[in-house]
């Protein structure tokens, strides 16, 4: 059985680097392992619009952004192929059949979108499209038979959705739908990078990210003002490393050789964090060196969408050939979904008899 990766994001802002650290970091490793077979990357317009049906020229806009920020990240086109959710029409017409598999009682129950449902505000009024978008998710990677989805810690309930759509539809229609397996980043940091507030989550909406994008003078000014420890109030005092957002993205983003080149007075964040442990070592030098850190594992990424910004016309090419190529799959997949559940009418002369 061929190896397929099926991964994608929402466009409704530039990246930042909760999703490089959670998913887009793991998707140039894999993407370069030479393991897959077929590599798909998805830029979920669609997807968006259930919660933006009222602004869409806010996702319209943001498709060149993310996908300026996949090519920035190492994302090959050679190598994987990008497309736009809403140019396959085929993964509508599955996510039509997949909602008789399930129960509203069982996407209700959902943790993902119920943590989405009370973020937005939507407790009283859920779009449809909106809370049905597990279903949808489940359509759009079977559709390409992932057999890998590389995603954040916080998309796991969607992933066991989706093998439960994947089951019953194998037993009522026959072995047709390829089960996926979730791939989370192996840095536990990197599972869910809080926000520069402290937040759980870092969020474009919150307003507490670190875009991929940003200039240099923007990352210092957003790292000098990160949320630590609320009880190290004094150079000398103890400090909480646990929990500190500060320490958490040392954790995500740091390598031993930075400390040679930013900070020799430690040779590593072992180091670094048994100091401020013990107290003696202030939150504004942690943070320049943080600084030092995020500069460093930026700069190129920054660098590369800069040059792809200036050939915008051979990302517009990129984006064609990659639905092209996406759609020719999901049609081939959806002409077996429907040939198993005996809807192919006029492929099937049995229906004259």
């Amino acid at each position: 059985m061929s190896k397929i990766i099926l991964t994608g994001d929402r466009p409704t802002g530039r990246l930042h680097v909760g999703h490089y650290v959670g998913s887009l970091k793991e998707r140039v490793k894999l993407q370069n392992s030479g393991k897959f077979d077929e590599i798909y990357i998805m830029i979920a317009d669609a997807q968006a619009l259930t919660d933006n049906a009222e602004h869409p020229e806010k996702v319209r806009q943001n498709i060149m952004n993310v996908a300026l920020d996949y090519l920035a990240c190492g994302i090959d086109p050679e190598k994987a192929n990008i497309f736009i959710q809403s140019m396959v029409p085929e993964l509508t017409e599955f996510t039509f059949y997949y909602m008789n598999l399930v129960t509203v009682s069982r996407v209700q129950r959902n943790p993902t979108v119920k943590a989405e449902i009370q973020q937005r505000n939507f407790e009283a009024s859920i779009p449809v499209g909106f809370f049905c978008y597990p279903i949808s998710q489940a359509a759009d990677i079977t559709a390409f038979r992932a057999t890998a989805v590389p995603v954040g810690e916080d998309q796991l309930p969607m992933l066991e959705q989706c093998k439960e759509i994947v089951h019953k539809f194998n037993s009522v229609y026959g072995e047709t739908l390829t089960e996926p397996e979730i791939i989370l980043p192996s840095n536990k940091a990197c599972l869910r990078l809080p926000g520069i507030d402290g937040k759980a989550k870092m969020s474009k909406s919150l307003g507490n990210c670190i875009y991929l994008s940003d200039e240099p003078e923007d990352i210092k000014k957003k790292v000098m003002s990160m949320f630590t420890d609320p009880n190290h109030l004094r150079v000398e005092d103890p400090g909480q490393v646990e929990g500190n957002p500060v320490f958490i993205y040392l954790d995500a983003f740091c390598k031993d050789e930075y400390f040679a080149e930013f900070l020799p007075d430690y040779a590593n964040l072992d180091e670094l964090k048994a100091h401020y442990q013990r107290g003696g070592l202030g939150d504004v030098k942690v943070k320049k060196f943080l600084n030092n850190v995020m500069q460093a594992e930026l700069e190129p990424i920054r660098a590369r969408r800069k040059d792809w910004e200036s050939r915008k016309t051979d990302v517009y090419d990129i984006l064609k050939a990659g639905t092209e190529v996406a759609r020719a799959k999901a049609a081939q997949t959806l002409h077996d979904v429907k040939d198993a559940m005996h809807i192919n009418y006029f492929d099937d002369a049995d229906l004259l008899k």
